[in-house]
């Protein structure tokens, strides 16, 4: 049997956890996960999906506010004896302390194939870039930033219609296969981890909030491919009169073109706007204040006021 003690906080983590639950040869001994924070127009403290799971499972639960500096946390886990820690969007940086109390290691899932995309927000950047593919890899978690030995890889294709809540349920369907054959293969042996190489390091920084704002000089392309990659996670927006509006759905449209920012024609499936280099049209919107609707629906309620 592998104990394991497994960190996350995330809906993305949740599968990861259930799957690894249910294993005949695994034991998942404890949750941690970050602290219940407010949420929704109440504010009231709400918990993680990860915490969720582990409550209606009557698995014990730890919410450090940082691990690397609560040392009653640090003695509990070590009482569980665990074989492993596995991480995925936990949340925290672990200190050296805690990455030496499994027997074997800390397995961190992370949402690249690195070295390309470390850091914070790998899913969202590999759109954003408009990359044609991505993928998970799981590795043995180490004191600098994604920077450990790889044990595993799974490659995952990204259409240019995929947006990114469609890359996360897809990350999330398939880590947890990925995250059992790491753990079993280096019990018996048969996964060597492989140290990175240093060509082809690039970091998947926080995206700043200059950066959801649709700048119509760039091209269709690049607007196109933001609108995907933040969908919902912030939102890409433009302001119209004053008021924000979000951007869910968009296409590239090589019909003609336009000066960047204006509306250069309406059509039945939307709204066409002159960029950089082509037009891009406008599917799905969120007016500030408003629900989701069809940006020429939008556009129309601009015209009848």
């Amino acid at each position: 049997m592998i104990k394991i003690v497994f960190f996350g906080t995330p809906n993305i983590a949740v599968k990861s956890l259930e799957y690894l639950h249910q294993c005949d040869d695994i034991e998942v001994t404890a949750v941690v996960t970050q602290p219940d924070k407010p949420a929704g127009r109440g504010k009231k403290l709400a918990m993680s999906p990860v915490k969720q799971f582990a409550l209606a499972n009557n698995l014990p639960v730890f919410q450090p506010k940082s691990i690397r500096k609560e040392p009653e946390i640090q003695e509990e886990l070590k009482k569980l004896n665990p074989d492993f820690f596995v991480t995925f969007a936990f949340g925290q940086i672990l200190s050296q302390d805690v990455l030496d109390i499994p027997k074997y290691h800390t397995i961190n899932l992370h949402a690249s194939l690195l070295p390309k995309y470390r850091g914070a927000n790998p899913i969202q950047r590999a759109i954003i870039n408009g990359d044609k593919e991505t993928g998970i890899c799981t590795m043995i978690t180490e004191l600098g930033l994604d920077c450990g030995d790889v044990c595993l890889k799974k490659v995952i294709q990204i259409p240019d219609t995929m947006n990114c809540e469609q890359l996360f349920e897809e990350i999330s369907e398939l880590s947890p296969e990925l995250l059992e054959k790491t753990l079993k293969g280096i019990v018996s042996g048969t996964i060597t981890p492989i140290p990175q190489c240093e060509e082809g390091v690039c970091m998947a920084n926080k995206l700043s909030k200059e950066e959801t704002q649709i700048n119509w000089a760039n091209s269709a392309e690049s607007i196109h491919n933001l609108v995907r990659g933040i969908y919902k996670f912030p939102c890409a927006y433009f302001m119209h009169d004053g008021k924000i509006i979000k951007v869910l759905e968009t296409k590239v449209s090589k019909d003609g073109n336009g000066k960047p920012g204006e509306i250069v024609r309406v059509t039945k499936e939307g709204i066409d706007f002159g960029c950089g280099s082509n037009c891009v049209t406008l599917i799905k919107v969120k007016p500030e204040g408003k629900g989701e609707m069809f940006a020429r629906d939008w556009y129309n309620g601009l015209k009848n006021r």
